[in-house]
Formats: C-alpha cells, sequence, structure tokens
C-alpha cells in the first residue's frame, strides 16, 4: 500500500488529460513542492473525473477515477480560487465513491424518526 498523510484538494479545475508530470508541475507552482506520502486530488470542470497525485517518498503515482452517472461532490468554494484544502481518510473514502463528503458529520447523528 502507498501511505498518505495528508491529502490536498486542487481549487481549480484541470484539464484531465493532464499525466503525472503536469500535474505534478501544479503541485509545485502551488505549494513550492510535493511533499513525500501527501496526496493531490485534481478534478474536471464538470466533477465527473477525478486524478489522485502521490508522492511516494521515491516517485510519484497517479490515478484516475471516473463516474459513469452522476457527478463527485466538489466543493463550489474551490472553483471560485481558494486554496486548496485537505481531506480526512474518511472525507476522501466518501469523495471517491461519489458521497457527499461534506456532510459526513452530520450523516452519523440521527435527529428525526
Amino acid at each position: 500500500m502507498i501511505r498518505i498523510d495528508r491529502l490536498w484538494l486542487a481549487a481549480q479545475p484541470t484539464d484531465m488529460r493532464a499525466g503525472a508530470d503536469r500535474l505534478l508541475a501544479s503541485v509545485v507552482q502551488v505549494f513550492g513542492c510535493a511533499q513525500a506520502h501527501h496526496g493531490y486530488l485534481f478534478t474536471n470542470a464538470r466533477a465527473t473525473r477525478i486524478k489522485l497525485l502521490v508522492h511516494d517518498g521515491f516517485g510519484v503515482w497517479c490515478a484516475a477515477r471516473r463516474l459513469n452517472a452522476g457527478r463527485f461532490d466538489w466543493p463550489r468554494q474551490a472553483h471560485a480560487g481558494a486554496v486548496p484544502m485537505t481531506l480526512t481518510q474518511q472525507q476522501f473514502d466518501a469523495l471517491v465513491l461519489g458521497l457527499p463528503w461534506q456532510r459526513l458529520a452530520q450523516m452519523q447523528v440521527i435527529t428525526r424518526m
């Protein structure tokens, strides 16, 4: 398994034709460097595809995921040019499945019957 200590959500939509080198250049441009054991998530403008770039300490891994129907729940403020934000492992797990990861805390408590 590839260890990921911190996950970052990219602020701007990305051209999904970009490969690992171009995504890495984006990370270096925003952060100044790519940290080992950090993952960087990118999406296209329609939020139907995501790519994950991970620096494992020796090189980079790039993985892609596409939804056949629907969209990934990408934060709207990210598209407005806000700085990248971090995700917890639980939020990441929900995001890649297309679930509403921003409401996880609310979903863990039942308040109505």
